[in-house]
């Protein structure tokens, strides 16, 4: 640095020595030190520090190094020429140093041998965080593993590992007449009071994963390994990292955190206002009370957001904020807050090196504002005043306090009243009803600060139900997650504090039956509400199975479908959010649901073959695949679709497996395919999956499951009907090895390449669509899929021309086989045999098929909000606007039919199933 030009030095040393006693014996006791603080060189007095710290006595060298270093960063420190940032970095790396020469002097006294093998210090706290204060304890959790721990030949690991750990405190703590080097705290490990100092890895990893309390998940945001064996002190914070950040909500967990919070605070005893006696770190608006902020909300959102998994207070607040998990302006307000705490914190501790946060009394109080550079402790107190009171508010308004205003809860007739006014059915029931609430039979309402915070938020949230479709839904479904739920304060003081979140609750509540079952069956799908993440497009079928397999708890069969279960339903549910709230495409949100689809079956498929081998064995040079049709084939699923299947097997039917109980070909892929759509269909603990529709493979229902990819070509070729080409032309291998899909691949283009004869394709789809059209009525007026004009005649349209343009058609334009309709229909386009416009027509139908699954179930007219949800979804100012470009879109589809054909759709008298209700 460029000495005096950083800082005021002299006048730092000068308040040193006239209002600390410490730093003044300090600078005497180092005249070399003090004379290169006098010169402003502070880079050149932590150097002269750390040479200190090379004595051959590792005990001595500690307590010199850290003399030196105390006084540098001190002076340093009041010169301005060190920011707080760098005060605490360096008070930190000198504890971890120290704390790893500790280590390793206890292992070489006892063994000879140089190195912390299977010795591990995790630091936690300050320390973990980097932002150790200027004389504050460290709280070290330390392990140990027998197996490569370095100790003497034949003795007993644990024993080693508890004389080390002893070595490790005495030269840290023990005072001497050099000093100290670092207090120590143990408590923090697991079972303190019955575990010895230096705990196993294996009993620490079975605590952190089954026994570990939600005070001791917070303690964890904050660790790292910080000294001797650092590669295993890693490993063992990379498995307890799903304890620390758990992707579910846990509000039990984080409701824990705030009750010691609320614990600590009402046991405090000290003034609640600035003055003598006022502790900075423990009282109102402190610096606990900030840091407890920020890791509660790491807690909430670091599961599902890496980006918030970070060890330092003002790091997380400024990295909350950048997520939009707090509003930035309380993030600039708490982070400027703690740092100027820490530093009136580090005034206090210079003054005689004790750790203490507790401002004195009225002289010594004028010391310690002095040596901070104020006039007196009038001026120290009054800044603290503001400044807690800024801190304080921020704290309690978002976590929650005693100055939380309180809301008088109404009574029934009052209730009622309201209710009424609002337009609920039955209000004096309903009344009661909520009242009932409160009652105790719901455990999420059953302490008094839950009913306190649900009051809080009940106006809030019957306001916003009363605005819905269907209110009295809203209430059944909130009661479903008031009764599943464990704990709900969390939740009631989210909702309460962001209303944005509460729309989107009783969005999900009103608009669509399914998310709303589905949510008051599931409440922990409530964090997906709440996580911005969640609320993103999933990635890759690669990502999602990687997302599967990562939530099962065991690496069993059954484990493994409860966790395709959980991601897959986590996944809709999210994508069903996103679609009400307008937050996606409909069309990437299809295209999102077939990706967890794909990804649900293929790692269903290859669970459960090897589920099926450890009985049945393999079939040597043979496999099952998958052929995907329909939605499921273009890639464009709807939370409606089943999934159409056609199971093939490869190799020679007559083989025989290779297990146990051995099984012919034919009967083992048989029996393999249903265990597989078993998997995907049946439910479990989990709930259901999917439903599995396999009547499009040969012979249909009366046909085997699987069939050999030989026999199926032959079918194809020589017996499918017209319509089971059409099939095939939206159809993908989704499973099975690259090689085999391929082969399927080129079995699915001969068919549906193969030249045919124009007018007996054009009379045999002519037919079909008639058949359709006479006994598939459409649902209600948006129902685009059976509509004359809509989804089912595009479709019809497509495949003609794909069918009756073949193997040329397919050379010229191969985009326009594509089985996804929406590159299959500019391919067409490109080669001239559709108009341009329908491109536009076609994705309008879609999108109004996907969003309208939920929010106008069967086609019908929907309710007020959910009309406007479904033109927002789409991409229309206002449904009536949706409804004139559906007509256009229908028309431009029915233009084309005229022409292709020959001959105009039949739109007389079409009614619906709405029409003869």
């Amino acid at each position: 640095m460029s000495r005096t030009e950083q800082g005021d030095w002299q006048d730092a040393l000068a308040r040193a020595e006239a209002h600390a006693p410490f730093l003044a014996r300090s600078l005497d006791r180092q005249p070399e030190l003090r004379g290169l603080l006098v010169d402003g060189d502070g880079e050149a007095a932590l150097a002269w520090a750390r040479k200190r710290g090379e004595h051959e006595d590792a005990g001595i060298g500690m307590r010199r190094e850290r003399l030196a270093l105390a006084t540098t960063v001190a002076i340093a420190d009041l010169a301005g020429a060190f920011p707080l940032a760098r005060v605490v970095g360096e008070l930190s790396d000198f504890a971890d140093r120290a704390l790893d020469r500790a280590i390793r002097t206890a292992i070489l006294d006892r063994t000879g041998s140089d190195g912390p093998d299977g010795f591990i210090a995790l630091a936690l706290g300050k320390q973990g965080a980097h932002e150790l204060n200027y004389s504050s304890d460290i709280d070290p959790i330390l392990l140990y593993d027998p197996q490569t721990l370095r100790r003497r030949e034949g003795e007993d690991p644990g024993e080693a590992a508890q004389r080390y750990a002893r070595q490790v405190v005495k030269l840290l703590s023990e005072n001497t007449v050099e000093g100290y080097v670092q207090r120590v705290d143990l408590r923090l490990r697991p079972a303190s009071e019955i575990s010895p100092m230096a705990v196993p890895y294996s009993t620490a990893l079975a605590h952190y994963q089954g026994q570990a309390l939600a005070w001791e998940r917070a303690a964890f945001t904050r660790a790292r390994a910080a000294a001797g064996d650092l590669a295993a002190g890693e490993r063992f914070l990379e498995a307890i990292r799903p304890f620390v950040w758990r992707r579910d909500l846990d509000f039990g967990a984080v409701e824990e955190i705030r009750e010691l919070t609320r614990r600590i605070r009402e046991s405090y005893k000290g003034p609640q206002r600035p003055g003598p006696g006022f502790d900075v770190k423990r009282g109102r608006g402190g610096i606990r009370e900030i840091e407890f902020y920020a890791q509660t909300h790491q807690l909430i959102h670091g599961g599902r957001d890496p980006s918030l998994r970070v060890r330092g207070t003002r790091e997380a607040l400024d990295a909350l904020a950048r997520a939009g998990w707090i509003d930035p302006d309380h993030a600039v307000t708490l982070g400027e807050g703690y740092d100027r705490l820490r530093q009136i914190e580090h005034r206090l501790q210079m003054v005689n090196d004790r750790q203490t946060h507790i401002l004195p009394e009225s002289e010594a109080l004028d010391g310690v504002a002095r040596l901070d550079g104020l006039e007196n402790g009038a001026a120290l107190v009054e800044e603290l005043e503001e400044l807690s009171e800024r801190t304080g508010q921020i704290y309690e308004a978002q976590i929650g306090g005693k100055q939380r205003s309180k809301v008088e809860t109404p009574a029934a007739s009052q209730l009622a009243e309201r209710l009424g006014s609002q337009g609920f059915a039955e209000p004096e029931k309903l009344a009661e009803r909520i009242e009932g609430w409160r009652d105790g039979r719901f455990q999420s309402l059953r302490s008094k600060q839950a009913i306190e915070a649900f009051d809080h938020l009940l106006p809030a949230l019957l306001d916003a139900m009363a605005a819905s479709d269907d209110p009295d839904r809203a209430i059944v479904r909130w009661e479903g997650i008031l009764e599943r739920a464990s704990s709900a304060i969390t939740l009631f003081r989210l909702l309460d504090a962001r209303p944005e979140l509460l729309d989107r609750l009783v969005a999900t509540l009103t608009l669509t039956p399914s998310l709303s079952d589905e949510l008051a069956r599931r409440p922990e799908l409530l964090d997906t509400l709440l996580d911005r993440e969640a609320l993103d497009l999933p990635g890759s079928i690669e990502e999602i199975v990687a997302r599967m397999e990562g939530a099962a708890v065991r690496r069993d069969y059954e484990a493994v479908l409860d966790a395709i279960r959980v991601v897959t339903g986590e996944i809709r549910f999210a994508l069903g959010v996103q679609l009400i709230e307008g937050m996606s495409d409909p069309l990437d949100i299809a295209a999102a649901l077939s990706r967890t689809a794909e990804a649900a079956l293929q790692l269903a498929l290859r669970e459960t073959e090897l589920e099926f081998a450890r009985v049945h064995g393999r079939i040597e040079g043979g496999e099952l695949l998958v052929l995907g049709l329909g939605r499921l084939g273009g890639g464009a699923l709807t939370h409606a679709s089943d999934l159409d299947i056609v199971y093939l097997f490869t190799g020679d039917f007559a083989a025989q497996s290779d297990g146990q109980r051995p099984l012919g070909a034919t009967h083992y892929f048989n029996r393999l395919a249903s265990r597989v759509s078993a998997a995907l269909s049946v439910p479990t603990a989990q709930g259901a999956l999917y439903e599995v529709d396999t009547r499009l493979r040969p012979q249909g229902a009366q046909g085997p499951l699987a069939v050999s990819c030989e026999a199926f070509a032959k079918y194809q070729q020589e017996s499918a009907w017209t319509w089971e080409h059409m099939a095939l032309a939206r159809s993908r291998p989704l499973a099975g090895s690259q090689e085999a899909r391929a082969d399927l691949q080129r079995i699915v283009d001969a068919v549906i390449r193969q030249d045919r004869d124009p007018d007996e394709l054009c009379e045999a789809v002519l037919s079909m669509r008639g058949e359709i059209a006479k006994h598939k009525r459409p649902g209600g007026p948006i129902d685009v899929k059976l509509l004359r004009g809509g989804l089912v005649d595009f479709e019809f349209l497509i495949h003609f021309l794909q069918l009756r343009g073949g193997r040329e058609l397919a050379d010229a334009h191969p985009a326009a086989f594509d089985p996804d309709l929406g590159t299959a229909i500019p391919g067409l386009v490109a080669a001239g045999l559709l108009p341009e416009e329908i491109v536009s027509a076609y994705d309008l139908m879609t999108r109004i098929l996907v969003a309208g699954r939920l929010l106008a179930p069967g086609g019908k007219e929907p309710p007020e909000c959910a009309a406007k949800a479904l033109a927002k979804a789409c991409g229309a100012s206002v449904y009536e606007d949706l409804l004139h470009r559906l007509v256009n879109a229908r028309h431009a589809v029915t233009i084309v039919w005229n022409n292709i054909f020959g001959q105009p759709i039949d739109e007389q008298n079409q009614s619906t199933e709405s029409d003869n209700e």
